[in-house]
């Protein structure tokens, strides 16, 4: 945890907004996951937070990544191109999948050089891979429950498990080599018992699969949405990880590799924001405060994420409740109506902690206003 007294200094070195980034932090985050269920290998989701650093950092771990455009795929890409050919091809097929089921024919032309793994829950996904990318591995993601997650994806991806097994068919009629199965619980799942019903709707597809004679598949990918701890509230993933654990041991041999896509988890602890107070107003009896960072830069989780972030001050003093407003001349740069600060003055510093995740990588450049600046500690 960084300390108050660092994130001032930062302030003071490198002006604000500011977004800081622990890799102490990011290196415990994974050894959580590892340690806690140690069959998991690690696809870090780099649309979390593409940061080029942060990437090199779970690289150096050891870590896969899941990446979902070609942009991020050829940030993983810059970490290996030293390595010789053979190696690096090796590198792309094991430890990176691009896990947007849906891939433009552009994108699909690009990766084929790579001979990548690619997800896939549709016919014309198929049709589209056979002629643009035949040299890919395929996985099929599964529809899956998404109860109680902050942001549930069933809707827009996955494939029903009653018709897996025919996709799986389809494919491979195309001449195309189906390598794995993998779901998507939502992110920020707050109900681990979507876990437990996916991992049992894909261990069916597994065995009905198997028993058509379709041998290919050794890999599952359980995909992400372990819960990074924004509140009490946010569910913890350290209790249920023995239920995970010992779910994936029944169901699946030891020979069938099992993934997973944690983006969130891994990052959200790992940042915090400094912003400056830049203006002071009082609105309805209500005191407003206006910093210089907001909902199009580093508190974009708030729109796009559904995210609430806690807004800190350095200052003591008796607290009241006030509206905390981005630089902005948009209405909708609200960070919140309902914050509890101290009176504050222009100039002072307030921060935001946890906020790694869906934050700075959706930073705009809106109003003429840049995104925070980024500095990075203990990397």
């Amino acid at each position: 945890m960084i300390s108050q007294e660092m994130l001032k200094n930062l302030a003071r070195a490198h002006g604000t907004p500011l977004f800081v980034v622990d890799h102490n932090v990011l290196r415990k985050n994974y050894a959580a996951i590892k340690n806690l269920v140690p069959r998991l290998q690690i696809y870090y989701a780099v649309k979390a937070n593409p940061l080029p650093e942060i990437i090199k950092t779970f690289y150096d771990l050891g870590s896969s990544f899941d990446v979902a455009s070609m942009e991020e795929f050829l940030l993983v890409h810059d970490c290996i191109k030293h390595l010789p050919a053979k190696e690096k091809q090796n590198y792309i097929w094991g430890n990176i999948i691009y896990a947007n089921p849906i891939k433009a024919i552009e994108t699909l032309i690009q990766l084929d050089q790579y001979k990548p793994l690619v997800t896939f829950d549709n016919e014309a996904e198929i049709t589209k891979i056979q002629q643009y990318a035949p040299d890919a591995g395929l996985v099929l993601r599964i529809n899956v429950p998404s109860t109680g997650a902050m942001v549930e994806l069933s809707s827009k991806f996955g494939a029903d498990p009653g018709k897996a097994v025919n996709l799986i068919e389809k494919a491979e009629a195309e001449g195309l080599k189906v390598e794995g199965l993998s779901f998507h619980v939502g992110s920020q799942t707050r109900n681990f018992n979507n876990f437990v019903q996916a991992l049992h709707l894909t261990h069916d597809v597994f065995q009905e699969a198997r028993m058509k004679g379709h041998t290919s598949l050794k890999i599952i990918d359980i995909g992400g949405g372990f819960p990074a701890p924004y509140t009490e509230m946010s569910g913890n993933f350290e209790s249920f990880a023995p239920t995970l654990r010992s779910e994936i041991d029944r169901l699946f041999p030891p020979e069938i590799d099992i993934a997973a896509e944690p983006g969130r988890y891994l990052v959200a602890t790992a940042a915090t924001c400094i912003a400056s107070v830049i203006g002071k107003a009082e609105r309805n009896g209500k005191p407003c405060v206006y910093i210089n960072d907001g909902i199009y830069h580093t508190f974009s989780g708030i729109f796009f994420d559904h995210c609430k972030y806690r807004i800190r001050s350095f200052k003591e003093g008796h607290r009241q409740i006030c509206s905390v407003f981005g630089p902005t001349c948009d209405a909708i740069d609200t960070i919140s109506l309902s914050e509890q600060l101290p009176p504050l003055d222009i100039g002072d510093l307030v921060y935001a902690e946890n906020i790694g995740a869906y934050s700075h990588a959706s930073s705009t450049h809106f109003n003429g206003f840049p995104p925070a600046k980024v500095v990075h500690i203990n990397a």
